[in-house]
């Protein structure tokens, strides 16, 4: 009888545990459409911070989206707080059944994500540049939509499992 208890309190910790799912989502309103939603201008305000929960730093991103069928171009331009400028150019590619890809130059492959209800989860690695030297990072990067203007975006930075720090942004439509 203790065996069984012991397996089923460890059962039930590691259950409490479990990260969610985009699953979790699939019943959450609004439907995230990413062709709609990242298609024409749009506006995003964020931070970084870093393990400890310091805010170490602060950026905006105008961003334009353009579609052809199932491939979409998502064009970043990054202002930092300091001044510092950054471009990225995203590849989005539906693959079907709520799987997308992504592909830019500073990431490293390809960027899996799945979308469900009003979520969608990225998963990837980037080459991110730290005075002089460039490393790769991993993403778990997770976007919500809250209306049809608005969308939430939080983004937990690792490197070999170790946590890095977190990117939080909001996105507006005009």
């Amino acid at each position: 009888m203790r065996r069984w208890f012991l397996a089923a309190s460890a059962a039930l910790l590691l259950s409490a545990c479990a990260a969610p799912t985009v699953d979790d989502y699939r019943s959450e309103k609004p439907v995230l459409d990413l062709k709609t939603y990242f298609n024409g201008p749009l506006m995003a305000h964020g931070i970084f911070t870093d393990r400890s929960g310091k805010v170490v730093r602060r950026f905006t991103v105008q961003m334009t989206g353009t579609w052809q069928g199932n491939t979409g171009t998502l064009d970043e331009r990054f202002t930092y707080s300091d001044g510092k400028t950054e471009r990225r150019v995203w590849t989005l590619t539906d693959q079907g059944n709520g799987r997308w890809t992504g592909r830019a130059d500073d990431v490293v492959g390809e960027a899996e994500g799945r979308a469900a209800g009003n979520a969608l989860n990225w998963r990837y690695t980037l080459k991110l540049p730290v005075d002089g030297t460039v490393y790769e990072v991993q993403f778990d990067d997770w976007m919500y939509l809250v209306d049809e203007r608005v969308m939430l975006n939080k983004a937990v930075m690792s490197k070999f499992g170790i946590y890095l720090g977190e990117v939080t942004l909001a996105f507006t439509k005009p």
